[in-house]
């Protein structure tokens, strides 16, 4: 603990934003630093708990006070090498999670909790700005070759820790560059795209193959892999989105949101954003654009939020976003003690760029005009009722508030069902879990043919990127202990156990 009174003499300080007006003409980031004496008062916050729940809250098992301390300290080189013993991707985690480690700090019980997110995105910058970061090549190779399908978040992880414990890796991509939801999925204004390539470079200095424009089970034959790698890893995503059969789906103008951020993430990379991949042409035959219409998002999750920001870019004439559920409260209830996670408003920067936000609205159909195009939607209010842990249980409609509202175009963001099953899965005839995901253990992380693993929201669903790397990182050791009989490659809680030592 750097400065035993520090929680006491600084308050939680996040770093500035540039205005509204100036971030809304382009697609870059827009969080600007701490200066170095505003990150070591925010690492000061950090107190010496008797028992450190952010390490649970993290599911990667970060060893949070050990890298405040070292940040505090001004040791940024100890506090890189302790943040990077349970997580591989720093930059990504710093930049796009919800932090639930902040939501078991214990300073949060009676104060703001400690801005680790925020600490961790600036600790690996100034790691690489200082030359850190360094390739970590194996020193021995053992010859066991690995395939590992989807180079997401769970695949980068799997694939990063399998080319340490020696084996030869291979990620296969179907789209045209690697990085998955991280490059197609989360707009550049979150996560510009030069991060996602910096670390690929690493990966490819430390020896990891990519090959792109590698769809298996359509282009690519799983057999192909089955008999020329030792193991499989598939960490493909849950990319099946869900849809909403009402009356209208298929006007001109009602489209998954997805499809809506991936050609604008195209869009600002140069590329043609109708095309998905040299062996896969997107469904869409034209470009969806929010510019000058009517837009509303339905769904209240990130996906939704990313597509009220990048409207707001197009220059969009309006912008509602309909949630559900009932309005969230937005300090903890009864029902959501600490250290639990707690289900509070979530007001994100493109929020703060111009958003109507209603809850508790269900949407009843899609109201076209003469030439098939979207003009409108029908809604109605919705009346929840409590569970007895006070969670909405059942609603209802409310008499009279049936109205329409005007809108040109419709983008769907109700999170995604499972992974694709045609081709790769229904080739193998992998088994399924009742949700449609592949079923593989905790345990083991096997699927039900020996040789073929799965991580991420493949295996568990719809989930959180710090959640996907840490199944890459447990699937691959349950791999390297399949390939070799035991493994070189720490649990999460082995790493937590050292950094302490």
């Amino acid at each position: 603990m750097g400065k035993i009174t520090g929680f006491l003499e600084f308050t939680r300080e996040m770093p500035g934003k540039k205005p509204v007006a100036d971030r809304l003409k382009h697609y870059n980031e827009f969080v600007e630093r701490y200066s170095e004496s505003k990150l070591n008062e925010q690492s000061a916050r950090c107190m010496d708990c008797g028992v450190p729940f952010c390490h649970s809250g993290c599911p990667l098992g970060n060893v949070i006070p050990e890298f405040n301390d070292a940040v505090f300290r001004k040791n940024y080189e100890e506090a890189y090498s302790i943040l990077a013993s349970t997580n591989n991707f720093p930059e990504f985690t710093g930049r796009i999670c919800p932090a639930p480690c902040e939501s078991a700090c214990v300073l949060g019980i009676n104060q703001p909790p400690v801005a680790i997110e925020e600490i961790e995105k600036h600790i690996i910058e100034i790691a690489f700005e200082k030359g850190f970061v360094k390739p970590r090549r194996p020193l021995v190779r053992t010859g066991k070759k690995v395939a590992v399908v989807g180079s997401g978040p769970a695949g980068l992880a799997a694939a990063a820790q399998l080319n340490y414990a020696g084996h030869l890796v291979t990620v296969f991509e179907r789209d045209d560059a690697p990085g998955g939801l991280l490059r197609y999925g989360i707009p550049d204004f979150k996560l510009e795209k030069w991060v996602v390539d910096r670390r690929i470079s690493l990966l490819e200095e430390e020896g990891v193959i990519f090959r792109c424009l590698a769809h298996v089970g359509v282009n690519i034959n799983i057999n192909d892999l089955l008999r020329e790698y030792n193991a499989i890893v598939l960490a493909s995503g849950s990319t099946a989105p869900r849809d909403l059969a009402i009356p209208g789906r298929a006007l001109n103008g009602v489209h998954f949101a997805m499809d809506f951020l991936k050609q604008n993430n195209k869009r600002v990379a140069g590329k043609n954003p109708l095309i998905n991949s040299a062996i896969e042409s997107n469904i869409l035959t034209e470009e969806v654009l929010a510019t000058g219409k009517n837009v509303i998002v339905i769904g209240g999750g990130d996906t939704g939020s990313d597509c009220v920001g990048t409207s707001n870019r197009h220059g969009a004439a309006s912008v509602t976003q309909f949630e559900l559920m009932p309005k969230p409260p937005e300090t903890r209830t009864q029902h959501m003690p600490w250290p639990s996670y707690p289900m509070l408003l979530k007001t994100t920067t493109s929020h703060e760029e111009g958003a109507q936000r209603h809850w508790a609205v269900a949407t009843k159909e899609f109201i076209g005009d003469e030439n098939g195009n979207l003009k409108a939607l029908k809604v109605v209010d919705l009346e929840w009722t409590a569970s007895a842990d006070g969670r909405p249980a059942q609603f209802s409609e409310v008499k009279g508030s049936e109205r329409e509202m005007p809108c040109e175009l419709a983008l769907l963001a109700m999170g995604f069902v499972h992974p694709q099953q045609t081709g790769m899965i229904t080739e193998l005839s992998l088994e399924t879990d009742a949700r449609g995901n592949v079923k593989a253990s905790e345990k083991d992380y096997k699927t039900s043919i020996s040789k073929i693993f799965s991580a991420g929201d493949m295996r568990r669903g719809q989930s959180l990127v710090v959640w996907a790397i840490s199944e890459g990182r447990e699937c691959a050791r349950k791999v390297d202990e399949f390939l070799m009989g035991a493994s070189i490659l720490e649990a999460k809680e082995d790493s937590i156990l050292q950094a302490f030592a």
